[in-house]
């Protein structure tokens, strides 16, 4: 990654709760810009942005929908951006046994956690610095050799980012000496996490920021929030 200056930058697509709010709160007191994304309104996330004295800009972005990642990478100064994290995604509801998967579950699941994130990194490459650092939010759940079965659509969406997410490193990120990393935030207590998981938010995003700084050359590796490699 670039080394520090006074002009860092990072981006945060879905920003609006939970981790990526972390993650935006935590990279403003770093000293970062920080353009934080939310689909739709977050009280949190206003908050948040009028606490930080100006590094946090919020922007309105459907991670889904092409227009409005164009209309963000026009808004974020070409080759500007240190860090880009892809945090946006959902679990895809309690009905997630072999049985219950169809056309259209699966289809959505994987257009939102693993296609179109990935689009999205590519659509905003222009704003990224060389030698900068992706990371696309991922999950152990997403580990074929560390799974316990169980959450078929949330983990089949993470095992087709992970592979999505070196494709971005080889085919558009590599170049231009940025990597890309899979990020295993831990089992945070978040909305999706719950209240008995064993870290808290601040443990998890402090973890994620230090690992995606510490990258010194372009690589896509699947990383916890800890810096330890977790198995493919």
């Amino acid at each position: 990654m670039t080394s520090p200056s006074a002009s860092k930058s990072a981006c945060i697509i879905g920003a609006s709760r939970g981790l990526g709010l972390g993650l935006a709160r935590r990279l403003a007191e770093k000293g970062y810009t920080v353009f934080a994304t939310q689909r739709s309104h977050s009280a949190e996330l206003a908050d948040a942005a009028a606490a930080s004295d100006g590094a946090i800009k919020v922007h309105e972005m459907d991670v889904t929908d092409a227009a409005s990642i164009a209309a963000l990478a026009q808004a974020i100064p070409a080759g500007s951006l240190d860090i880009l994290v892809l945090n946006a995604g959902v679990y895809g509801g309690g009905e997630q046994d072999l049985a219950d998967l169809t056309r259209d579950n699966v289809a959505d699941i994987l257009m939102t956690n693993a296609v179109c994130p990935a689009r999205a990194a590519v659509g905003l490459l222009p704003s990224m610095k060389d030698g900068g650092t992706i990371g696309m939010m991922s999950s152990k759940m997403g580990s074929i050799d560390d799974s316990s079965g169980g959450s078929n659509l949330y983990r089949l969406s993470k095992v087709g980012q992970n592979m999505l997410s070196r494709s971005l490193f080889e085919k558009h990120a590599r170049p231009r000496g940025i990597g890309v990393i899979s990020l295993h935030p831990g089992w945070v207590q978040t909305d999706m996490g719950g209240p008995n998981a064993l870290i808290d938010v601040d443990t998890s995003v402090s973890g994620m920021i230090d690992v995606l700084e510490a990258e010194r050359e372009p690589r896509h590796a699947f990383l916890a929030y800890d810096g330890q490699a977790v198995p493919w």
